[in-house]
């Protein structure tokens, strides 16, 4: 029998952090016994056109009231609260960072989405979040209920790779080709250690193409075309012979709602380099050397101590094999949201 639904918008398998928590949740979920159906609304969240709203709100108002809807962010924030209201079934909102706190937007459209998402919260049961951070900012900043709040932080599959840096030393980054993973940051930090025998992979998908075409122009105008590559989205397999492969993991992000592939990289004990910003403080601990955001030249000096110092990156490639051994795995992750369901079940 059918204990609870998850309400991913599009294609729930894309390759980003918050589309491979909630894929691998709702499996696991399964997997459990938790029997969880899986129902794919619009795409366009969380700019759906007008037709796409009315689609999603119709298909949440199908849902048997007795049946809890975890209900992903991209929705939740977006989607129009009178309508919400009307959904019968109890919603459990999946938030892994607010949207109005996004990279790029007009303050016009930052403030419609931290309002509609403010009002989307006094209609929800329950709401899971994957760090400490995104919690206290959706308490103090959207008047989320405490008490309603769940830390469900994501789970990682030990690496099978042996670690086996090559040379020259490679960069490693990974995420989306967008503004806020802030990469065009990390290009003017690499701009800056030329001096250096290095070579550097960003991998991501294509996320705004506008973006895209401007790393690549920035990457010739900065002479770095023949010392970085964008290789694309890659599969599991490739992405973790590049983790193995690097020397250095780097993540000039703007923001972060948890930062999996900061963890991802402590699992392939990487010293890392990435931005005081968000939950990434939360996420790595000490095992990492954190710089202002936006700040090409503290990121550039970040690497170069790395690069230069032997001694420094063993240091910090032992912290990250602690800190990866505290990880949770994907079970410890779905049961929280089976606890989750439970309580919501059992209030209704």
């Amino acid at each position: 029998m059918t204990q609870a639904v998850f309400a991913i918008p599009g294609d729930k398998d894309r390759k980003t952090g918050g589309f491979l928590y909630e894929a691998t949740v709702l499996r696991a979920l399964n997997e459990m016994g938790i029997k969880t159906a899986h129902l794919e609304l619009p795409d366009g969240f969380p700019d759906p056109t007008p037709e796409e709203m009315m689609t999603a709100l119709k298909a949440l108002y199908a849902v048997p009231d007795h049946l809890p809807i975890i209900l992903d962010g991209l929705v939740f924030g977006a989607i129009d609260p009178v309508g919400l209201a009307r959904v019968k079934a109890p919603i459990i909102a999946m938030i892994h960072h607010p949207l109005g706190t996004e990279t790029g937007l007009t303050p016009e459209r930052a403030a419609f989405l931290r309002a509609n998402e403010a009002a989307n919260l006094k209609h929800a049961a329950q709401v899971i979040v994957p760090s400490p951070h995104t919690a206290r900012v959706l308490i103090r900043e959207f008047g989320a209920d405490e008490g309603l709040v769940t830390i469900a932080p994501p789970g990682f599959e030990r690496p099978v790779f042996n670690r086996m840096p090559v040379s020259p030393p490679v960069i490693l980054s990974v995420g989306l080709l967008a503004r806020r993973k802030g990469h065009d940051v990390l290009l003017n930090a690499l701009s800056c250690i030329k001096d250096l025998s290095w070579k550097a992979v960003i991998v991501g998908k294509e996320y705004d193409a506008f973006v895209a075409d401007e790393l690549r122009a920035q990457c010739q105008q900065l002479s770095l075309a023949d010392r970085v590559a964008f290789p694309g989205e890659l599969g599991e397999a490739a992405l973790s012979r590049h983790f193995a492969s690097a020397t250095v993991f780097a993540l000039a992000t703007r923001y972060e709602g948890y930062g999996m592939v900061l963890s991802e990289a402590m699992l392939f004990a990487l010293p890392v380099v990435s931005c005081r910003v968000g939950a990434v403080p939360d996420t790595v601990g000490e095992a990492a050397i954190l710089t202002p955001p936006d700040d090409p030249k503290a990121f550039a000096a970040a690497l170069r101590q790395f690069l230069e110092n032997p001694e420094t990156a063993r240091d910090f490639s032992e912290l990250s094999k602690v800190r990866a051994r505290s990880l949770p795995e994907w079970t410890d992750t779905a049961q929280m949201f089976a606890s989750v369901v439970q309580k919501v079940t059992q209030t209704d």
